[in-house]
């Protein structure tokens, strides 16, 4: 498998005061504080088996120092694109995401990506499937002292996330036997594939414009009652499919506090940004509401 590249974009300030420790070993969070500054964003690029009849490019972005990798060690959280899309165009969420504390991979789906030479909608089913063998690619990168990431991804600690057709292939993820480091889920404008949402309960949160007419509002709240976890569940009041993912639009600041802290919350134990989730999105064009464990 391929190194990749490594190019350090800055996009944000340094980071200001963060004190990592080593990762929690106890079933519970990263045992380690939170960053309450900036990183700078750095963003790598490789392919999983190349040679196979199932390459996968991933897009890896990193919290950056000016020599490579920042100090410590990350959570990782794993975005998956939706139909006709790249990871590239989700840019304006997940460095956001990198800039807070976070290492996130980005897999584009060899069927369902933008430009796929066989598009395939039918293959969204094997999708949790890839993002698996990344994350088992991800512990390879950690143990191998050459590779730049080597020792900086707290995959103790892991979060799959993704929009739309990503959101489903999110919620397949959490499958029978899915193992417990995977902490948390954020399905944006998705639902669940069949056997999602078994195997250790996790808390999820649910993102959707109430206006979307490619997958109705409807079909994220049926997941969102089916999760055994704790849930949340954000509603983009008149919104459609995802423009509130675009910097900018009046939506996206509501959705960037409310999955940031909800990242905070459950890949680092931070208590306070879990406690801020609520009147993160308290804006006139957003609902919010939450239910414990069932």
């Amino acid at each position: 498998m391929g190194a990749g590249r490594l190019i350090a974009v800055l996009m944000t300030t340094l980071l200001v005061g963060c004190a990592p420790t080593t990762a929690g070993t106890d079933g519970s969070p990263s045992a380690r504080r939170a960053p309450e500054g900036s990183y700078a964003v750095g963003v790598r690029t490789l392919t999983l088996d190349p040679r196979s009849s199932r390459p996968l490019p991933v897009t890896i972005w990193f919290p950056a120092a000016a020599d490579g990798v920042a100090d410590g060690r990350f959570p990782v959280v794993i975005y998956s694109h939706g139909l006709h899309s790249r990871p590239d165009l989700h840019a304006g969420l997940t460095t956001r995401w990198v800039a807070a504390g976070f290492v996130v991979a980005a897999p584009a789906f060899p069927h369902t990506r933008q430009g796929a030479a066989q598009f395939t909608r039918d293959d969204v089913r094997n999708q949790p499937a890839d993002g698996w063998r990344l994350i088992r690619h991800l512990s390879r990168l950690d143990r191998n002292r050459a590779d730049p990431l080597a020792g900086h991804l707290d995959l103790s600690s892991i979060a799959a996330a993704g929009h739309s057709a990503g959101g489903f292939t999110t919620s397949g993820m959490f499958s029978q036997g899915h193992p417990a480091r995977l902490r948390s889920g954020i399905v944006i404008a998705g639902g669940g594939l069949p056997g999602s949402f078994a195997g250790p309960a996790a808390p999820v949160l649910f993102v959707h414009g109430t206006a979307d007419a490619v997958v109705p509002v409807t079909v994220g709240r049926a997941a969102y009652r089916r999760t055994p976890g704790p849930a949340s569940f954000l509603s983009l009041l008149g919104q459609d499919h995802g423009a509130y993912l675009t910097p900018g639009n009046p939506g996206f600041a509501p959705v960037l506090a409310t999955t940031t802290d909800f990242l905070r919350w459950t890949l680092y134990g931070d208590q306070l940004a879990g406690a801020r989730l609520a009147t993160d999105a308290r804006t006139p064009m957003t609902s919010y509401e939450s239910r414990p464990a069932s």
